[in-house]
């Protein structure tokens, strides 16, 4: 019984003088991407002005250089998901045009894109 306390101890004493000399591994060094480079895309972007649920259409709002073409299928969005599908019909009059809704149901104030 006398020997087993010094051999524990002796044991004992090798293994935390192993793990002493035990390294960590080296982390690795992520470099850091390329910076992106963002370029302004040609996506219409507008808003529905008004809705006509009975009829299926809606009368759209586009900044003035952003008038989409007629028979140009768009996509409305309401808190960033799809919510329909549209056609521009015409008739345009200054920043505003009329597209039939396609598919699903729109609301004003519903973002309107291309994609």
């Amino acid at each position: 019984m006398k020997f087993l306390l010094p051999l524990a101890c002796g044991l004992v004493g090798i293994l935390l003088a192993g793990c002493a000399h035990h390294r960590p591994a080296p982390v690795p060094v992520i470099s850091s991407p390329a910076a992106a480079i963002i370029t302004p895309g040609d996506l219409l972007a507008g808003k529905v002005a008004a809705c006509n649920t009975a009829g299926r259409f809606v009368v759209l709002n586009f900044p003035s250089a952003q008038i989409p073409a007629a028979d140009q299928s768009l996509f409305l969005y309401r808190g960033g998901l799809k919510v329909a599908e549209i056609r521009i019909t015409g008739p345009q009059s200054d920043d505003n045009t009329v597209a039939d809704i396609v598919t699903g149901e729109a609301q004003v104030g519903d973002e309107v894109r291309s994609r």
